[in-house]
């Protein structure tokens, strides 16, 4: 098998080849797409990449969006197949487990796209309905081995004047490309008001794992009969800060191949002006490892990695599960003993433990150049 991390700064996508033994990164090739790389999601029996990309972002609408298919060279190279437009921003896309479409979330409008795939290509998309539920502001889309479609909405924070926007869960059944609403989860008796999920990972015995952005917590949920159930059957803070100075939200998350640990990316954001700079806020930013027991699914938290870095976007386990990648979005300007420093956007490898536990491997500093990291992650390829 072969393993490559992919990074993408801006719209240029880069191969690395990973090394797992010795935890390092080579650099290879890169080619640049249209727009901003959104997300990639790998074929799951061919060596293909498809990669979003658009000129949005989360306060811009943006008018370049395209989904675009790469055939994977021995190397790790990319060749593009095929580009196809897409309506609005990607904000995330997966490949169904029998390979017979790739799935588009789009944060604004709130909706789904549905391209059947044709051979290494992406075929024609599948109308839907246009009053399909999606919630606001769709963040992730994941479908399961039994071909169950889920949504993840994030809502959004009230701010200026602006009424909040509750968060919600979604299972779609998905019948020749077709979505169809089988269940929307917003759990309490909220609505969904005071629910921010941003991602969820799906665990092989029925648990679903969501990180819940806007309040910090991680929540298990049970997958059966083809629905989840209407509430989590455990909730956590992931966060231990009290009145943090920055926005202090929860990230990404990650379940390892082995399914008994999860990893959690906690982040701030917010900047505060020192000596004329704009010094990022103090917050949490962090990985916490989770222990989930294999009968009831509950999370243990044993351990809090403090990162050195700001704004982690993208957590990353490469297939064996003995190495994570953890990578941040762009420089940040933070206070040290020496004044106030740029530290940069950067790579951070971990080694994984037979425990769970990280331990700090190694970290590339990468140059943005003003443009954002918005999208890393380990692929492997037979």
């Amino acid at each position: 098998m072969n393993t490559f991390f992919y990074y993408a700064v801006g719209g240029r996508l880069t191969v690395c080849a990973a090394d797992v033994e010795a935890a390092s990164l080579n650099r290879g090739l890169s080619v640049d797409l249209p727009a901003q790389v959104h997300y990639a999601w790998p074929h799951p029996d061919r060596r293909v990449l498809y990669v979003a990309s658009s000129d949005g972002g989360p306060d811009r609408r943006g008018g370049t969006h395209h989904l675009s298919a790469f055939t994977v060279e021995g190397d790790g190279a990319l060749e593009l197949v095929n580009r196809v437009p897409l309506p609005s921003r990607p904000i995330h896309c997966c490949v169904d487990p029998a390979s017979g479409y790739v799935f588009t979330a789009h944060n604004l409008p709130s909706t789904l796209s549905v391209h059947r795939l044709d051979g290494n290509a992406i075929g024609v998309a599948v109308p839907q309905d246009p009053a399909l539920d999606c919630g606001i502001y769709a963040h992730q889309v994941r479908v399961t081995e039994s071909g169950d479609v889920l949504l993840v909405a994030r809502g959004n924070d009230a701010a200026e004047g602006r009424a909040e926007d509750p968060g919600s869960l979604h299972v779609f059944g998905c019948v020749d490309g077709r979505l169809e609403l089988r269940q929307k989860v917003t759990p309490g008796d909220s609505g969904g008001y005071g629910f921010g999920p941003r991602r969820l990972d799906l665990h092989p015995d029925g648990w679903v794992v969501v990180s819940v952005e806007r309040q910090s917590e991680l929540h298990v949920y049970r997958f059966q009969d083809r629905r989840l159930s209407d509430d989590a059957l455990y909730t956590a803070s992931s966060v231990a800060v009290e009145d943090p100075d920055a926005q202090q939200m929860a990230g990404t998350l990650r379940i390892h191949p082995e399914g008994r640990f999860v990893y959690q990316a906690n982040r701030t954001e917010g900047r505060n002006t020192l000596a004329g700079w704009p010094v990022g806020r103090t917050g949490e930013d962090s990985l916490v490892t989770w222990r989930l027991d294999q009968a009831t699914g509950a999370p243990v938290l044993i351990q809090r990695e403090h990162v050195p870095g700001r704004h982690i976007r993208t957590v990353s386990l490469e297939p064996s599960g003995r190495l994570l990648a953890a990578a941040s979005i762009q420089p940040v300007p933070v206070t040290a003993s020496e004044g106030v420093v740029l530290r940069p956007a950067a790579i951070l490898l971990y080694r994984v433990q037979s425990d769970g536990h990280v331990t700090f491997a190694r970290r590339y500093d990468i140059d943005t150049a003003g443009r954002l990291m918005f999208w890393t992650g380990f692929v492997a390829f037979d």
